[in-house]
């Protein structure tokens, strides 16, 4: 069984390329065969996430030189228990939000939605995400990058509104940006250092001037951070994220953000590995991070953009634990990486429910939301305390490991983080619950709910319309901004479903919180000490 593992390791990667090949060339002859394609693809990854999970946790990382080039001069892919960890979430996750798009169909949200491109675009842009997660190359990490920027901005800009074109424009300047601060640092570091593997870099970055080495640091930091959406970098997020569909919201959500935070955790750990001024610089920005974004939280009055900032102070939290440079801090964030990705996706996930049921996410617009739709309301309950960190859900225990880990720091800065982890946490809780009372718990004569009316059925002109989605039913004629909105509390199964089981998967962050803990302290072990890595790939691991 070992001796297969090295072959798991660029099928993230090829598999949904393949797909995406293959459904280009298929087009929209046979829409039932793509969405069955791009299934069994993820289903595929999926699987491959799952035995290189077990398989790195047995065995120690898996590399791979591509092509049969050998080290340093080929691009190297390589499996450790972060990558292994990070593909095995990520693929789950877009699993479920695939499924819940093809449940909603994506021409729900827009008539000119072209189907022929979601799904292989989606395709590419899981494999951009596995990319980054595997390769042990900054060029490769680059190109998994600019896979992602491209792929996204197709997502994001679906349907060709004004509103996602514009959001789309400032995403794509602010992520160019970026991409050409880390072309730049990877040109300084080549030139420096005469290569960009990963772990040749490890022995020779350590030879060079320190100023050299505080240049490069933080210029690769900067891009990272730019990506992960780290204040003060992280104005673009409210404004982009929220105007695309659900299912693509709900992606970029919970998973893009994190492959810039999985970059800064490489780059403090194997490439430039405690640096206290730097360190300090990071736990600094992580106490911004939390706090500025939580009170931009509580300052809006739509679920999507009140979730989008809450998504920015939790990146702080994970930059929390990088900053500590701890095995436990390590841990800490390793752990709630995975545990935010899942919950993040799935509020959003939920977000769209709600936007379909009620024709907006306004806090202004819902009401009765619990008493209307009683599934809705456990839906979103449940991810909503897992973000608020209520105990024993997997979001305290998370908090819990950062908040230990900071006080066995011990240092004023450390302790200053505690103070504003714990009350971040609770302004989130504060920011869930007002939305809870407001959208789900008032009555609905206290608000301005929509489509409270008898069954209606859609006219033939609406039969055609982005309200024919597979198996919607209760459709109104009009909603808030002319939408048709859905009056009954029955989903699409295949929403409702995808939705579901990333709940669950939530519930099982915190059922086998035991196991994913130790997982989490045995990953930021083998970060540190960076010697499994390096043996694997310099050491005549790689095949």
């Amino acid at each position: 069984m070992a001796d297969l593992l090295p072959y798991l390791v660029p099928l993230p990667v090829v598999v949904p390329l393949f797909a995406a090949g293959l459904k280009f060339a298929i087009g929209v002859r046979s829409p039932l065969l793509n969405q069955l394609i791009s299934v069994v693809a993820l289903a595929l990854v999926l699987a491959t996430g799952v035995a290189l999970l077990f398989g790195v946790a047995a065995h120690g990382p898996q590399v791979v030189q591509v092509g049969g080039w050998d080290f340093p001069i080929g691009i190297t892919l390589v499996a450790d228990r972060l990558s292994a960890l990070m593909v095995t979430v990520s693929s789950a996750i877009t699993l479920g939000v695939l499924v819940y798009s093809i449940g909603q169909g994506i021409a729900d949200q827009e008539e000119a939605t072209p189907l022929a491109i979601f799904y292989p675009t989606f395709l590419i842009l899981v494999a951009g995400v596995s990319n980054a997660f595997l390769t042990g190359d900054l060029f490769n990490l680059y190109v998994g990058f600019e896979i992602l920027l491209t792929s996204s901005y197709v997502l994001m800009t679906q349907g060709g509104t004004v509103a996602r074109i514009r959001a789309g424009s400032t995403y794509v300047v602010v992520s160019l940006l970026s991409s050409v601060i880390f072309l730049i640092a990877i040109g300084l570091i080549y030139a420096a250092a005469g290569t960009v593997n990963m772990a040749h870099l490890a022995e020779r970055l350590a030879d060079l001037p320190v100023q050299l080495q505080l240049v490069l640091q933080v210029m690769l930091l900067l891009a990272f951070a730019i990506k992960a959406a780290v204040f003060p970098l992280s104005a673009w997020l409210p404004d982009s994220y929220p105007t695309a569909p659900a299912p693509v919201t709900a992606v970029f959500a919970g998973l893009l953000t994190k492959v810039g935070v999985y970059a800064m955790i490489r780059a403090q750990t194997l490439l430039f590995p405690r640096n206290e001024a730097v360190d300090v610089l990071l736990l600094w920005t992580a106490l911004a991070t939390m706090v500025i974004g939580i009170f931009g939280a509580m300052a809006q009055t739509d679920i999507k953009r009140m979730l989008s900032f809450t998504l920015v102070s939790h990146i702080g939290y994970m930059v929390f634990g990088i900053g500590l440079a701890s095995v436990h801090g390590m841990s800490g964030a390793v752990f709630y990486v995975a545990h935010h990705i899942t919950v993040q996706t799935t509020l959003f996930l939920v977000a769209g429910l709600v936007e379909r049921r009620s024709g907006s996410t306004s806090l202004h617009d819902l009401s009765g939301l619990a008493k209307l739709s009683p599934v809705l309301g456990v839906l979103f309950f449940i991810p909503a305390m897992n973000l608020a960190g209520i105990p024993p859900l997997s979001g305290f225990l998370g908090k819990l490991g950062l908040i230990q880990a900071g006080v066995q720091d011990g240092s004023p800065l450390a302790y200053l983080l505690v103070a504003g982890s714990v009350v971040t946490s609770l302004l989130t809780l504060f920011s869930m619950v007002r939305l809870w009372n407001y959208a789900f718990w008032r009555a609905p004569e206290e608000g301005r709910p929509v489509a409270l009316g008898t069954l209606l059925e859609s006219s033939e002109d609406e039969s055609s319309g982005p309200e024919s989605a597979p198996m919607a039913v209760g459709r109104a004629p009009t909603g808030i901004g002319g939408k048709a909105v859905m009056t009954s509390d029955v989903f699409p199964p295949m929403m409702l479903g995808a939705t579901v089981a990333l709940v669950l998967l939530g519930v099982a962050f915190t059922v086998f919180a035991g196991p994913l803990v130790g997982y989490s302290e045995d990953t930021a072990v083998e970060l540190l000490a960076r010697t499994p890595y390096l043996e694997a790939v310099v050491g005549g691991g790689a095949r």
